[in-house]
């Protein structure tokens, strides 16, 4: 149950700089404007952010909603589960990480990717035809957006096709589409489909300057293309990754802070919940975007591009989750890791 309370002396992210020290009162999930309500938290002049959104994610079990809250993570997008009991269950969890789901993502009939999750044969798309009912079904069972993983051409996943049938099936149902592309041939494939969110940065070599122009939102997961390319032996990998960012970002493509963290990849490519966001950030600043640029990359503007309207920033009427960290982060990103006190729609995490 959400308590009204009054966090007072806090400096407060608004989305480009920090406030003096104001009160922000919450009560049942929400905060409210005006002074004062219920139990007093005193910050001492500590800084609140719009709890942290993860655009990239893989959960599934409800004890890692609790993890991602722990480090202030309170909205977790998650791009890949089954079967749909599953992202229901999840979904309708109180008290922790909020969860969005693409559900059962659509693949090729023998993409490298799509089997390292262990995908069922139910997601395979093979022909434009069958886009319609593919993606009516994912809405039937409750897909936030529909997500489709794409490789190199010739390498087993979906045809360039299949994917723009996809999205615009998926158009036709009110639903935005993610495209998994991590190489060059899939990123253009993701564009030239027209996806409205492509996730990861391509490794080997960076985006075309075509590509990036025609980007509409992108999720880079550095963090994911690091590992990648240190597993792999390759480290130019990883440079080509955030050349791409940087290119993005110079474009002025809103770029989003996700971290494609998961347990199932093996040790090599587990990337761990919660702190994973924290190095994401200072992977994005390193790539050329301001410390309030990051900031807002895992606060308002995946709220924005996901259609969360009622969460990102700090605002009356707006869902309470909040992260109360020690410390600047526009003067050194890493301060976002200093989490003194987490609140999920209002209600306080441990």
């Amino acid at each position: 149950m959400a308590e009204a309370f009054s966090v007072v002396d806090v400096r407060v992210f608004d989305g480009r700089e920090l406030t003096a020290p104001v009160t922000v009162t919450v009560r049942d999930g929400v905060i409210e404007g005006g002074p004062g309500g219920g139990r007093v938290v005193d910050a001492r002049g500590a800084v609140l952010l719009p709890g942290l959104i993860d655009a990239h994610v893989h959960v599934r079990r409800r004890e890692t909603l609790d993890v991602l809250a722990r480090h202030g993570v309170t909205t977790a997008l998650d791009m890949a589960s089954w079967p749909p009991e599953l992202p229901d269950s999840l979904r309708r969890a109180s008290g922790t990480t909020d969860l969005r789901s693409a559900g059962l993502p659509a693949i090729g009939p023998g993409g490298r990717h799509a089997k390292l999750l262990g995908l069922p044969e139910e997601a395979i798309v093979t022909e434009p035809a069958a886009a319609e009912g593919w993606v009516a079904a994912r809405v039937a069972e409750g897909s936030d957006y529909i997500k489709v993983i794409l490789e190199a051409p010739g390498q087993g996943g979906p045809g360039v096709e299949v994917a723009r049938a996809l999205v615009e099936a998926a158009h036709r149902h009110g639903k935005q589409v993610v495209a998994h592309a991590a190489s060059p041939g899939a990123y253009t494939m993701a564009i030239d489909a027209g996806a409205d969110v492509v996730t990861h940065a391509p490794l080997g070599m960076p985006a075309g300057t075509s590509d990036v122009e025609r980007t509409r939102v992108a999720v880079p997961t550095l963090t994911m293309m690091r590992a990648i390319a240190s597993f792999s032996g390759r480290p130019e990998g990883f440079a080509a990754a955030r050349a791409t960012v940087e290119a993005l970002h110079r474009a002025g493509v809103p770029i989003l802070a996700g971290t494609d963290a998961n347990d199932e990849l093996g040790d090599a490519l587990a990337v761990p919940y919660g702190t994973s966001l924290h190095d994401e950030l200072a992977l994005l600043v390193e790539a050329g975007l301001s410390t309030a640029a990051a900031l807002r990359a895992a606060t308002s503007l995946p709220a924005r591009h996901f259609g969360l309207a009622d969460r990102g920033v700090i605002a009356p009427g707006l869902r309470a989750d909040l992260l109360l960290i020690d410390g600047d982060p526009l003067a050194d990103i890493t301060a976002t890791r200093n989490v003194l006190r987490v609140w999920c729609a209002g209600v306080e995490r441990s």
